[in-house]
Order: C-alpha cells, then sequence, then structure tokens
C-alpha cells in the first residue's frame, strides 16, 4: 500500500502505510509519512482502540519493523510517536495476552518489549511522543524512550507496575531516573503515582504541555509543530548531535567532549556543511540533502 501523502491533516485520516500482516479489523500500527511543508515528517500511530493500545506480541514485531525500517531511511528527519485512539496513549503490556502465557513466555515478552523500545531510542533522527491521552507503565516506558515528550494537561502518566507486585522491565527503572532524577523516580514508581500534565510538567517528565482542544490531538498539533522546527536544520548534523548527547550522557565529562569532537569531525566534510555555509554568505536559505 502507498504510503498517505499531505500535510498536518494528513496524518488524521485512517489510511497511511502499515506493517505487519496479523491487524484485522483496523491496523493497529499506521505509519505515515508526511508531505508538503512537513515532508521528512513519519508519524508512527498506535491504533488498537479495543485494547487502548496496549503492547502486545503483534503490535511490538509491527513497531520493530517498522522501527527497522525508518532507521536506513535517509530522508527520514524526524518521528512522532502517537495515539489514533481519543483518551489513550498507551496503557501499557496486553495483560489478557500475558494471563495466557507460560511464564517463560512472560520472559521472553518483556524482553522483546524491552528491544523493541531501545530500538526505538535508538533510532538516529530525533523522536517526539505526543501523549493525548493516558500513557501507563510501558505506554509511558515507549515515551520515555523518545528524545522530546509533549502532552496534553489533561493526560495521565505514570509507571504504575509496582500495584501488580512487578517492576517496569521496558526501560522504566533506568530512563525515569535519568530524566527526572533519581530521588524523585524513586517516589513515583515506589507509589505508582499517576502525574497529570501539568505536573509531568513541572517535574520534567515532558517538555511541553497544552491544553487539550476539541479534536483531542493538542499533543500531536505541538508534537507536528515542534517537529517543523527541526526540518531546516542539517540532516547529518542533526543524527551526529543526537548520537553525540546520548553517548556523552552515559560517560565522565573529559570522555564526552572526545566524543563531541569525534562527532563534530563528521560533519566537515559534508556537502550539507558546504551548502550551510554558502546559504549563510548568499543570505538565503540553505537547501540540504542530508550529504
Amino acid at each position: 500500500r502507498a504510503p498517505v501523502r499531505g500535510g498536518a491533516a494528513a496524518a488524521l485520516p485512517s489510511f497511511g502505510r502499515s506493517y505487519g500482516s496479523e491487524a484485522k479489523e483496523e491496523e493497529e500500527l499506521r505509519v505515515r509519512y508526511l508531505d508538503d511543508e512537513h515532508k521528512g515528517i513519519v508519524v508512527l500511530g498506535l491504533n488498537r482502540s479495543h485494547a487502548k493500545n496496549a503492547l502486545n506480541k503483534n503490535l511490538l514485531k509491527m513497531m520493530s519493523k517498522a522501527v527497522d525500517a525508518l532507521k536506513s531511511d535517509k530522508k527520514v528527519r524526524t518521528v512522532i510517536f502517537r495515539s489514533e485512539v481519543p483518551g489513550i496513549f498507551c496503557a501499557g503490556a496486553d495483560l489478557k495476552e500475558r494471563a495466557k502465557m507460560h511464564s517463560s513466555e512472560v520472559s521472553s515478552f518483556v524482553s522483546k518489549a524491552r528491544a523493541t523500545i531501545n530500538e526505538m531510542a535508538n533510532l538516529p533522527v530525533p523522536t517526539i511522543a505526543a501523549i493525548d491521552g493516558a500513557a501507563l507503565g510501558g505506554g509511558l516506558e515507549l515515551a520515555l524512550a523518545c528524545d522530546i515528550r509533549v502532552a496534553a494537561s489533561s493526560a495521565k502518566m505514570g509507571l504504575v507496575e509496582t500495584k501488580l507486585a512487578i517492576i517496569p522491565g521496558a526501560g522504566g527503572t533506568q530512563r525515569l531516573p535519568r530524566t527526572i532524577g533519581v530521588s524523585l523516580a524513586k517516589e513515583l514508581i515506589f507509589s505508582a503515582r499517576i502525574v497529570d500534565g501539568e505536573e509531568a510538567k513541572s517535574i520534567g517528565l515532558i517538555s511541553h504541555v497544552v491544553e487539550q482542544n476539541e479534536a483531542g490531538d493538542a499533543a500531536y498539533r505541538r508534537a507536528l509543530a515542534l517537529a517543523r522546527e527541526f526540518l531546516p536544520q542539517g540532516p547529518v548534523a542533526m543524527r551526529v548531535a543526537k548520537l553525540a548527547i546520548n553517548q556523552g550522557m552515559e560517560v565522565d565529562l573529559v570522555t564526552g567532549l572526545a566524543i563531541e569532537e569525534a562527532c563534530y569531525a563528521q560533519t566537515i566534510p559534508t556537502k550539507d556543511r558546504i551548502e550551510g555555509l554558502l546559504a549563510f554568505k548568499e543570505k538565503r536559505p540553505p537547501r540540504y540533502k542530508g550529504e
């Protein structure tokens, strides 16, 4: 199926290119390549309305396949993760499916969820989570794997696994402390507390909070506007900047500066850099090709 083309409105129709063959009445993951002034932005839309976008084996398989295709596509500039189900981002793991699993299958499922979310985190381009509804458990872990999170003030977020006598298993115990600090992350995980968009913004869990609109997609629209700010920048520089930040955050400052130096060197011989300098000299917008 050919990808849907169009501007902001193109992310709203119910047709698009999807990966996976097990989705029946609806496409559980919708992949849209936007066009016109949004060209370069790809939207991944969770669409399991009957299960509140809960992560099951099939959805994880589709997400992994989609991310694998995106990471090698040089035309992709930014990826937005959103829900196409009103009032929900992702309710976490599909507990109905898990209840039918043997104990050995549960371990394999959690490993697959962790690996898939890691693949998302390692996408070379900027990623934005648009949280227009509840993001709980694995749903929040998915959002934490994105570079930037935008949420509606009415959205609900929390790592609630301790209520089920388990712990976050898809990166939550590692990414939440790195995002909001160790002490506060422990408090939220120990209490299984759920916060709204305003509180999430105040503790640094999200970067932007917006009032929800009648369509229920305010966070997505804010994410789209943010993604458009990234489009004019040099594609190679964007990828290398993300790499430098991600790797540098895991090491000491001296090592991090060496990583930055090595990454900076990757931008010097590119055609993009030459075009950027020429555009600056000629006082015109640059025309980058990602080279």
